[in-house]
C-alpha cells in the first residue's frame, strides 16, 4: 500500500492513495512512502529514501519519467517563487492548500512512480531500523525552531567575521536541519538553507536561547576514546579517561591535558605503544570490523573501499556517531509529548531545551543517555539560559 505524506509539517496531516487526498493520520495498512515526515505520527511505514541511501528523487527517476518529472519540478518552483513574492509564509501554512488540485494529482502520481521503482530496485539496508530511528529524531529536531537573539553578541558583529555571521543568519530559516547521509560515516552534515549549528562558532553562540527555560547539554567524556577501548573488549572507567589513562598508560608526572594529547596523537597514528595498547587493542578491533577492503560496524553501517590508512578512523568515528544517534533517540522517546525537546546534536553531544516543569526528568534522561550498549560513559552535563553560557551542573 503505497502512499505519500502531503506536507512534511507535524500539523499538516494529509496524504494521497490511491487517486484519492486523505486528511486524517494514516492507518497501519499504507506501508511504503517515499520519506519520513512529522505528519506520520506514531506510523512508522517503510522509507524508500533510506532503501536508496539518501538520494534524492531526482536521482533515483526511472529514465523513462525524467522529462516528466523535471516539467514538475519546474511548475512546483514557479508556484513556491509566486508565493513568495506574495509574502507568504510557507513555514505557517500547509502547501497543498495553495497548490491546484490537477498539480497534486500529477505531482503525487509520478511521486509514486518513483517510489515503488525505488523498492523494486533497490535492497532493504542492514542497518535500515537504525537510520529510520535517526531520519525520525532529525524530522523532530526541524520542527522545533531555535530562537535567534543578535542583541547579546551585538559587540562582536562589527567585525568581517560578526558582519559574515550576521548576513548568513539572516538568510536561513531558524531551525536546524540536518542531512544524515553526508558523510560516509555518518557522522551529521548541515542542510543548506537551515541555521548553521553544526558550524556555529563559539564566540557566537550566546545568540541561541531556549524555547522554553534552559540549554542543557549531554555530553560524553572523550567519547571516541571510549569507543575503541569498549571494542577492544575492556570495560568502561567511571572516573575521566584522560586521568585513567595517566595511571594506567603514562607516568605520574605526565598531566592530564598531556595524557589528552598523547592518546589522541597516538590513536590515529602508527606509532606503537605496548602500554596504550594493553587496553586500547587496534590490531584485533580492525581485524573484526574490516576485512582489508570493506569496513562493517556494530550497527550494520558498511563502508566500502576503505584503506589501511583509514580504516580504524571510520570504525571508531561511525561506531560513536551511530551511538549517540541511538542514545538521542531513547531521550526522544522519554520526552515525547512534554514540553521539553531536543534541540539539537553537535557531533557527539545532545542539547536539550529544558521546560523547568520536566527538571524532574533531567535524572532518568541523564541515566538513559550513559547506559550504552557499550557499557555506562561518564557524561559531562551542562545548562545555560544561552548555548553562550553553558556552565556545568552537577547531578
Amino acid at each position: 500500500m503505497l502512499f505519500q505524506t502531503l506536507d512534511a509539517k507535524k500539523e499538516c496531516v494529509a496524504y494521497y492513495l490511491n487517486g484519492e487526498f486523505h486528511y486524517d493520520e494514516p492507518n497501519q495498512e499504507l506501508t511504503k512512502t517515499w520519506d519520513y515526515t512529522p505528519s506520520l505520527g506514531n506510523h512508522k511505514p517503510e522509507l524508500a529514501r533510506i532503501y536508496c541511501g539518501g538520494k534524492t528523487l531526482t536521482e533515483v527517476c526511472p529514465l523513462q519519467y525524467k522529462t516528466m518529472w523535471e516539467k514538475i519540478k519546474e511548475k512546483l518552483h514557479a508556484f513556491r517563487k509566486s508565493f513568495a513574492s506574495s509574502k507568504l509564509n510557507l513555514d505557517e501554512v500547509c502547501l497543498y492548500e495553495l497548490l491546484p488540485e490537477p498539480f497534486l494529482f500529477e505531482l503525487y502520481d509520478l511521486k509514486n512512480e518513483i517510489t515503488k521503482h525505488v523498492f523494486e530496485t533497490y535492497s532493504r539496508p542492514q542497518n535500515y531500523d537504525h537510520i529510520a530511528s535517526v531520519v525520525e529524531l532529525l524530522g523532530d529536531i526541524k520542527q522545533h525552531p531555535v530562537k535567534v537573539n543578535l542583541n547579546p553578541i551585538r559587540h562582536k558583529l562589527g567585525s568581517t567575521r560578526g558582519r559574515n555571521f550576521m548576513d548568513r543568519v539572516s538568510r536561513v530559516k531558524k531551525v536546524c536541519g540536518y542531512n544524515p547521509w553526508g558523510t560516509i560515516t555518518g557522522r551529521l552534515a548541515g542542510t543548506p538553507g537551515t541555521f548553521p549549528i553544526l558550524t556555529l562558532d563559539k564566540e557566537f553562540r550566546g545568540c541561541l536561547s531556549p524555547q522554553n527555560d534552559w540549554y542543557i547539554e549531554l555530553d560524553y567524556n572523550a567519547a571516541e576514546v571510549r569507543t575503541l577501548l569498549a571494542l577492544s573488549g575492556e570495560t568502561q572507567p567511571q572516573e575521566d579517561i584522560h586521568a585513567w589513562n595517566v595511571q594506567n598508560i603514562y607516568d605520574s608526572k605526565t598531566t592530564r591535558d598531556e595524557a589528552k594529547t598523547k592518546i589522541f596523537a597516538w590513536l590515529y597514528s602508527k606509532r606503537s605503544n605496548q602500554r596504550a595498547e594493553k587496553y586500547y587493542n587496534k590490531s584485533q578491533v580492525l581485524e573484526k570490523y574490516w576485512d582489508g577492503h570493506n569496513v562493517t560496524t556494530d550497527f550494520k553501517r558498511e563502508i566500502k573501499d576503505v584503506d589501511n590508512h583509514h580504516a580504524l578512523n571510520y570504525i571508531i568515528q561511525s561506531t560513536t556517531v551511530d551511538m549517540v544517534h541511538e542514545q538521542a533517540y531513547k531521550i526522544y522517546n522519554i520526552l515525547k509529548g512534554k514540553k521539553s525537546h531536543i534541540a539539537f546534536l553537535i557531533h557527539d553531544a545532545v542539547y536539550i531545551d529544558l521546560a523547568e516543569e520536566d527538571r524532574y526528568e533531567l535524572l532518568k534522561v541523564l541515566d538513559i543517555f550513559k547506559k550504552t550498549r557499550y557499557g555506562i560513559y561518564k557524561v559531562n552535563v551542562s545548562a545555560g539560559k544561552t548555548l553562550g553560557a553553558m556552565k556545568e551542573l552537577r547531578l
